[in-house]
């Protein structure tokens, strides 16, 4: 998934820090995106998967107009309570690591978890 920085992703913008550079809850947004569309081959339409943890470093800054584009690989699971492990990256158009890490989900029943 490849996305544009505008001002509404940085940090200013977030409330996460006072530079006009892409903010880390932004990124997070995005790379958690990129395990939601990976995992959507493993799981029946009747399922999603919510996140459970999320380990990631922000290696550096991207600034408004550059590009980011984030991948995830499923490098575990999913086991017998439906755990998924993801290994994700993102990188802007020069080929530089912005962030790398792991991130986790766990499959549910839309209906029976959130009542829907």
């Amino acid at each position: 998934m490849t996305y544009e920085v505008t001002q509404d992703d940085t940090a200013q913008a977030l409330g996460s820090g006072d530079v006009p550079v892409l903010g880390t809850p932004r990124l997070i947004a995005w790379l958690e995106a990129a395990t939601v569309e990976a995992a959507r081959s493993r799981i029946a339409e009747s399922q999603t998967t919510v996140g459970t943890a999320v380990r990631v470093k922000h290696r550096r800054p991207t600034r408004v107009g550059g590009s980011i584009t984030t991948t995830a690989k499923l490098t575990a699971g999913p086991d017998e309570k439906g755990r998924l492990s993801f290994s994700v990256s993102a990188v802007d158009h020069d080929g530089s690591t912005v962030a790398d890490g792991e991130i986790d989900r766990v499959i549910v029943e839309r209906m029976g978890a959130f009542g829907s």
